[in-house]
C-alpha cells in the first residue's frame, strides 16, 4: 500500500481556496467549464460519479485542459476510485468515510477527502492515516461553529468544507486556520451549464476567488 501524503492535496486545495462541485453531461462540457475557470483564475475543477459522463469528462479535461487541477467526486465504491484513477483524477472526494473506499485510494495513490461530520468519524479517518476531511454537510452539520469546535482536539486536521455554503459565507469559512478551502455548486450549477451560460460562471468563478483572495497561499503552485 502507497502512503499519500494528505497534505499535499490540502496545500493545493488551499492555493485555490475554492472548488467548484459539478456534475456534467459530456466531456465537451467540461472541457469548455474548465476553460471558463482557468480563464477565471480558478484552476480547479470536482467532477462528481453523479453521471455517465463524469469518468470520460475528466479523461477529457486533463488531455485538454492540463492547467486545472481535477478532482473527482461522490466516490462511493472502490470501483469508483478505479475509475477515477484511470481517469486522471488527481484527487478524489466522498460524501461520507467508508474504510475500503479510503483503502482504495491509497493502494491507487490517489489523494483523498472523505466526508466526515462528527468527531467520531475524524477519529476513524485519522485511523486510517488521513488528515485532510471534506465537511459535509458543512451548514447543517453546525458550519463554523462546528469547524471552531473541532479546532481544539484536532489541531492537525484540516477539511474542505461543502454544503450549503453561499458566496456570502465563504469569506468566513476561508477565514477559519483549519479551512484548506471550500468546495461549492453555486459556481458552475445544472441550470447555467443547461443553458450554456458561461459568462455567469466566469462572473461567479471570478467573485470566489476575489472572496478567498485574502486566505489564498501566495507561494508559488506546485
Amino acid at each position: 500500500m502507497s502512503v499519500v501524503v494528505e497534505g499535499d492535496l490540502a496545500d493545493r486545495l488551499a492555493r485555490r481556496g475554492v472548488v467548484p462541485v459539478v456534475a456534467l453531461e459530456a466531456p465537451d462540457e467540461g472541457v469548455r467549464l474548465a476553460e471558463v475557470l482557468v480563464e477565471a483564475g480558478l484552476p480547479v475543477v470536482e467532477v462528481t460519479f453523479r453521471t455517465d459522463a463524469a469518468a470520460a469528462a475528466i479523461a477529457a479535461i486533463t488531455a485538454r485542459v492540463p492547467e486545472i487541477l481535477v478532482g473527482a467526486g461522490t466516490l462511493l465504491t472502490p470501483e469508483s476510485v478505479g475509475a477515477a484513477v484511470d481517469a486522471g483524477a488527481a484527487f478524489g472526494v466522498a460524501p461520507g468515510l467508508r474504510a475500503g473506499v479510503v483503502g482504495a485510494a491509497l493502494d491507487r495513490g490517489l489523494p483523498f477527502a472523505p466526508g466526515v461530520a462528527t468527531a467520531s468519524e475524524i477519529e476513524q479517518g485519522l485511523a486510517l492515516g488521513l488528515d485532510f476531511f471534506k465537511l459535509f454537510p458543512a451548514e447543517a452539520s453546525g458550519g463554523l461553529a462546528l469547524l471552531d469546535a473541532f479546532a481544539g482536539p484536532y489541531a492537525n486536521v484540516r477539511f474542505m468544507p461543502t454544503g450549503g455554503i453561499r458566496p456570502d459565507t465563504l469569506a468566513a469559512y476561508r477565514s477559519r486556520s483549519n479551512v484548506a478551502a471550500c468546495g461549492g455548486t453555486w459556481i458552475a450549477p445544472r441550470s447555467l451549464l443547461d443553458e450554456g451560460a458561461y459568462d455567469e460562471i466566469s462572473r461567479r468563478a471570478v467573485a470566489a476567488v476575489q472572496a478567498a483572495a485574502p486566505h489564498i497561499f501566495t507561494r508559488k503552485d506546485i
